[in-house]
């Protein structure tokens, strides 16, 4: 069993938008796949760059000549930048230098370097609700509504966007609820059957679904893709495409993990005027490229309370200077550049990841004082591709920022034993001995999060 969901891993990270790519036909792969190139070679067009100048990232298979690397002993010097140190070298002394000096030129950073910046002029969405449903999750009796956000699409009708959401709550409940928003899919498109936590959790155990309603909170499930294609080729559509009229993207435009962090504020925008929802406890969660997407939309977005990022890698928390596993040669590939702006490509070519002005520490950091949670699998069955180790330095480094603001950080900088859950703050880690899930940690992520809710 341990050898199918390492074959999973390498299929989740090493197949080129395997998941928007899933029950096509080769015909249809190989146009993804064209336009794809298309998209990159125009992006490299605008930033001077030759083909010949990208770096290769290495593999996710450890048996291939390349593969990535898995081993501490050959981990790379390198320094952090510091968050509380402004560009001009002074210190940053209080939560209001950090608010007004330090936290915009950190954003700044992000966005003009790594994920993009939103453009001046995207469309409103309307949310329509499809249907509205009294059901059951797990044993649980709850009220079900289908969503769809219609985006504004008159000055370019040509593409339409349409978000899909689904919404649960308790069906006994007489108030309003908190809200577990997940990126995710409303039909898994990996198996039929009624709807499962998305990854390799641990068998027998409640979906995360019923654990969030049998505590008496409400849960919702953003698709990512209904907001804009998780490829190169889709950057000419979704709402990427629509804002640029069908168009190729500047090189500092948004990328699609931009792009979905949009989406969940959109939905949080609806959750505004549900009374069955209390938008003053809205929780974003995700795993892997949609745990990037959703430390991404935590970090921009001060609406949501409370965060559940589940191995996310390089892109999300894990510090992007660190050479293990996944690199930001693979990031800015052909694979995978659609979720940044094209200006990180340069980091791939005319520059390197030391150069970067901002690293994922700072991402943490953009979420303070908000508690975050951090969950990672085991090397042996997750594999080493998304850097337990590195997310962990990720959510460490931030500290500094949460304890400006008087909050509590993970409290050791030591990389825990395996099962060690870090929950006495504001900063949580645990690496679970699962797989590629958030599955084995959901329970502990309940808890820990009810310290803050009050529930």
């Amino acid at each position: 069993m341990k050898s199918f969901k390492i074959l999973i891993v390498l299929f989740i990270f090493n197949t080129t938008s395997s998941i928007a790519q899933f029950g096509l036909t080769p015909a249809q792969r190989d146009s993804i796949n064209k336009l794809t190139e298309a998209d990159y070679n125009n992006m490299l067009g605008q930033l001077s760059i030759n083909r010949s100048q990208v770096r290769r990232g290495p593999s996710g298979n450890p048996k291939d000549a390349n593969a990535a690397n898995s081993s501490e002993d050959k981990v790379n010097k390198y320094t952090l930048p510091d968050p509380l140190v402004l560009k001009n070298g002074k210190k940053v002394k209080s939560v209001n230098d950090w608010n007004q000096l330090r936290r915009p030129e950190i954003v700044a950073g992000f966005e003009n370097e790594i994920y993009g910046k939103l453009p001046a002029n995207i469309p409103v969405v309307k949310w329509q609700v499809i249907s509205i449903k009294d059901t059951t999750v797990g044993n649980q009796s709850i009220k079900e509504k289908l969503l769809k956000g219609i985006v504004d699409n008159s000055a370019y009708p040509a593409i339409k966007v349409e978000i899909n959401l689904l919404i649960a709550t308790p069906s006994n409940s007489k108030k309003s609820v908190p809200i577990v928003l997940e990126f995710g899919f409303i039909k898994n498109p990996f198996n039929p059957s009624p709807i499962k936590a998305i990854g390799l959790g641990s068998a027998g155990e409640p979906t995360w679904q019923e654990q969030v309603i049998t505590k008496g909170w409400g849960y919702a499930i953003i698709e990512a893709s209904s907001i804009q294609a998780d490829n190169g080729a889709g950057l000419t559509r979704g709402i990427i495409g629509l804002v640029n009229k069908g168009n190729y993207r500047k090189s500092d435009d948004w990328g699609a993990l931009r792009a979905w962090a949009w989406g969940a504020s959109r939905a949080i925008d609806y959750f505004e005027t549900d009374n069955d929802i209390d938008t003053k406890r809205v929780a974003i969660e995700g795993l892997s490229r949609y745990g990037k997407a959703a430390v991404v939309a935590m970090a921009f977005e001060p609406r949501i309370s409370i965060g559940f990022i589940g191995s996310s890698g390089a892109g999300g928390v894990k510090i992007l200077r660190r050479v293990f596993g996944e690199q930001v040669e693979n990031l800015a590939g052909s694979g995978e550049y659609h979720w940044f702006s094209g200006s990180f490509i340069k980091y791939t070519s005319l520059l390197t990841p030391d150069d970067l002005p901002v690293d994922a520490h700072q991402l943490v950091a953009l979420c303070a004082p908000r508690p975050i949670f951090i969950s990672a699998g085991s090397p042996q069955v997750e594999g080493n591709w998304i850097d337990a180790k590195g997310m962990f330095i990720g959510a460490a480094q931030a500290g500094s920022v949460y304890r400006l603001f008087g909050k509590k950080d993970l409290g050791t900088t030591d990389f825990p034993p395996m099962g060690t859950p870090l929950i006495d703050g504001e900063i949580a880690y645990r690496q679970h001995a699962g797989g590629h899930s958030t599955g084995p940690n959901w329970s502990i992520w309940i808890a820990w999060a009810s310290k803050y809710w009050g529930d």
